[in-house]
């Protein structure tokens, strides 16, 4: 089975895919927070996009309450949280360029690679599409973990921890036809608690030691630490 053999909504759902994963290389070399966090803001949208077509191909009213609230939460609300906790903690002209944006680039590009690899086996039940969802989810799941690692900043820490949520969300709706209604409001509710606790827990660092610079963080362990 390839890829013409797919209903026209099944395509468009991997070209929305397609654009996710795009979206996480964006957020992944994005050196200013502003810019980032509109980044994320496109790819909430975009996971409801796939959310609401997933609705229309498998005629199931929940799922479009589901897009609503994702376009809602990721899209719009939580991005609006993390515009406002920018310019309280004056960091919307910050920008943070990464040492070695070409390796980055590359490892990214191999985590997609690797995740098409992982996936593999499902290819011998000729679920073409399924492959290609799953395939992308656990690569956006995979780049919002190497975002965590790279970046200094706690806030694009926070980016990336969001972005692997969406891939997670991402393949649990596109690749079984939805979650229970009941699951996915829990899932945003604590997406939601979350956001808000990092709020709260990165007014009280910069109250501390004036920077979120994880970096500085450590370094300053390093010194408690010395005798």
């Amino acid at each position: 089975m390839s890829l013409d053999h797919l209903t026209l909504l099944q395509q468009f759902m991997v070209v929305l895919a397609a654009v996710v994963l795009f979206t996480s290389f964006v957020l992944l070399q994005q050196s200013r927070l502003v810019a980032a966090v509109h980044a994320f803001a496109w790819q909430g949208a975009l996971v409801a996009m796939v959310t609401a077509i997933v609705a229309v191909a498998g005629d199931q009213l929940h799922l479009f309450f589901s897009a609503a609230l994702t376009l809602g939460l990721k899209a719009l609300l939580i991005p609006w949280m993390l515009h406002r906790l920018v310019r309280r903690l004056e960091l919307d002209r910050h920008s943070e360029t990464l040492r070695h944006p070409a390796l980055v680039t590359m490892a990214a590009l191999a985590l997609v690679i690797f995740s098409y690899w992982a996936v593999a086996p499902i290819v011998q039940q000729e679920l073409i599409f399924t492959r290609n969802i799953v395939a992308v989810s656990l690569a956006v799941v995979l780049i919002g973990l190497l975002m965590m690692v790279i970046r200094t900043q706690a806030v694009a820490q926070v980016l990336g921890f969001m972005s692997m949520e969406n891939g997670l969300f991402l393949a649990a709706v596109s690749a079984t036809g939805g979650m229970p209604l009941v699951v996915e409001l829990g899932v945003a509710f604590d997406v939601l608690v979350a956001m808000v606790l990092f709020g709260v827990f990165f007014f009280q660092i910069r109250e501390s030691i004036d920077s979120l610079d994880v970096d500085r963080m450590n370094r300053l362990t390093e010194r408690v630490d010395e005798p």
